[in-house]
């Protein structure tokens, strides 16, 4: 089967499509044949070798897959061979994969495999950002770094679901308007005085919680848009890590920092739970799928530009077959 591997860290030309063995389920496994497969920042980050994204080479990249069930491990109810399906899945870029019977969520035939693959890891991601590091309800402020993105564009509407007046930053005016169709209620466009303008957005309060993608870049700035006892969670790191954070400049205002990735350790069955709402909510239609970039597997190295160029609005997902 085709696959998206690498056997060194390195810039994009580390990226190969390469043949390699097809897997084989295990006990409590199905073997997913792969139609799309998202791309995010983290596999940006495995590919240069980022100190917590480090995986043993060669490795296959890729977190979220969406396609049809093509076998079924010892265990498992062979009603499943034939069903659309989407999940988490380990090296998901690829003709391929095995995930645990148990997370699969079944895709109806109105979501497209597309969508559904974003929804199995941005998504989640968007869903924990708001309902598992806080809780997010009717009257709160919410800024959101990078607001265009992939994960960006799920915690708008999440939130707005929710009731909370949702801000954003974004790099581009066409990306800011994505965003205000989408719902929210101001975007800020290569500001230079974030806080000042966030502050001038809430009555000079500040907002409740910061959703910050972007790290080094934003950091200090994202501190200082918050209101007493807000809640800064950072979830990725754009422009690199955070410079380290002295504690004491929490205690005038109470604040919370915080972070979190998809590996975290969470609770048994919240994801598969989580994404099956967020697969609901598509399939009703109150719930929408920003796909920016769609490229074939074969182009995995473009799909890998337009992240890091930030040049794309919404996912990035790769069709496989």
């Amino acid at each position: 089967m085709k696959a998206v591997r690498m056997h060194g860290h390195g810039g994009r030309e580390v990226l190969r499509v390469e043949d390699v063995p097809e897997p084989k389920p295990g006990p409590g496994e199905v073997l997913l044949r792969v139609h799309a497969a998202g791309v995010s920042h983290e596999d940006t980050r495995r590919r240069v070798g980022a100190p917590r994204s480090k995986a043993p080479l060669p490795a296959i990249l890729g977190a979220e897959a969406a396609g049809v069930v093509a076998a079924v491990g010892a265990g498992v109810n062979p009603a499943l061979r034939g069903l659309r399906v989407v999940g988490l899945a380990a090296e998901a870029q690829a003709e391929f994969v095995r995930l645990p019977a148990s997370e699969v969520v079944l895709l109806p035939d109105t979501v497209d495999f597309e969508v559904g693959a974003v929804l199995a890891c941005q998504g989640l991601t968007a869903y924990h950002l708001l309902h598992t590091m806080d809780w997010v309800t009717p009257g709160m402020t919410v800024l959101v770094h990078d607001i265009a993105s992939g994960v960006g564009l799920l915690v708008l509407q999440l939130a707005k679901a929710a009731g909370a007046r949702v801000f954003g930053t974004a790099s581009t005016e066409a990306k800011a308007e994505v965003a205000r169709h989408l719902g929210a209620d101001a975007v800020l466009v290569a500001s230079a005085e974030l806080s000042a303008e966030v502050r001038a957005l809430t009555t000079g309060e500040g907002v409740n919680l910061v959703l910050d993608d972007v790290g080094r870049a934003t950091a200090e700035a994202s501190l200082r848009c918050l209101a007493p006892f807000g809640h800064l969670v950072f979830f990725g790191a754009t422009s690199g890590p955070p410079a380290p954070l002295h504690v004491d400049s929490l205690y005038p205002r109470a604040l919370k920092v915080s972070a979190f990735s998809m590996a975290a350790p969470l609770p048994a069955d919240a994801n598969r739970s989580a994404l099956n709402e967020l697969v609901s909510d598509v399939a009703a239609g109150t719930l929408s799928v920003t796909l920016g970039v769609r490229l074939p597997l074969e182009q995995v190295a473009d799909a890998h530009r337009a992240l890091e160029e930030d040049s794309a609005v919404g996912s990035v997902v790769l069709r496989v077959g």
